[in-house]
């Protein structure tokens, strides 16, 4: 069990360890679309210093999304023309989606592409978010925006994974529960990459 992530851990580990390539067996389920058109979207990996700690920011999708509604994510969305790069993506979704102000993020950097069964790459963001900052959601987008203890999200001992077999392929997912929430898909594979870059 982790005791204590602090701001500085988190940058020095970032900037200082290689990125971490995805789990192969869970990201061997979408190995066909490596070679398809895919379109381009990021996530915010939002780390706020707290009393306590540092917390993760993450939201709820609202239920009537076309892509994982429902699902516990991190902020974030698909590339736009007028998009210069893939980190003023994320930090323009989450402005969008939970009202996070430009101003208020210091991106640290990114992880590898992550490719996802929607058809998307999907770059996740790693930056600090100033703790002043205030939640102004787009209920289109967002049912629920919360906080989750960084040290809860990178400890391995909380996440779960679960082998299955689909037409004799065998496949892996990663889950992580946190009070009533239920993190699992995508964001559970950015966090176990996450956890072998960050924590060792």
């Amino acid at each position: 069990m982790l005791s204590h992530v602090s701001k500085s851990l988190i940058i020095r580990n970032f900037q200082f360890n290689q990125p971490v390539d995805y789990d192969a067996v869970s990201t061997r389920r979408v190995s066909h679309l490596k070679n398809k058109p895919l379109r381009k979207a990021s996530v915010l990996i939002g780390f706020v210093e707290r009393p306590h700690g540092l917390n993760i920011v993450l939201t709820r999708r609202a239920k009537h999304l076309k892509h994982h509604p429902g699902q516990v994510s991190f902020p974030g969305g698909k590339f736009e023309e007028s998009d210069s790069s893939l980190l003023e993506t994320a930090i323009r979704e989450a402005n969008e989606e939970i009202g996070l102000k430009p101003n208020l993020v210091k991106i640290l950097g990114q992880m590898p592409e992550l490719i996802t069964i929607s058809h998307f790459s999907v770059t996740p963001v790693i930056a600090i978010v100033d703790p002043s900052y205030s939640v102004l959601m787009d209920k289109n987008e967002v049912d629920e925006v919360f906080e989750v203890p960084a040290k809860h999200i990178l400890d391995r001992e909380k996440l779960i994974s679960q082998f299955f077999t689909v037409n004799k392929q065998h496949h892996r997912v990663f889950a992580i529960p946190y009070k009533r929430h239920f993190i699992w898909g995508m964001t559970a594979q950015i966090i176990e990459a996450m956890q072998k870059h960050l924590i060792h």
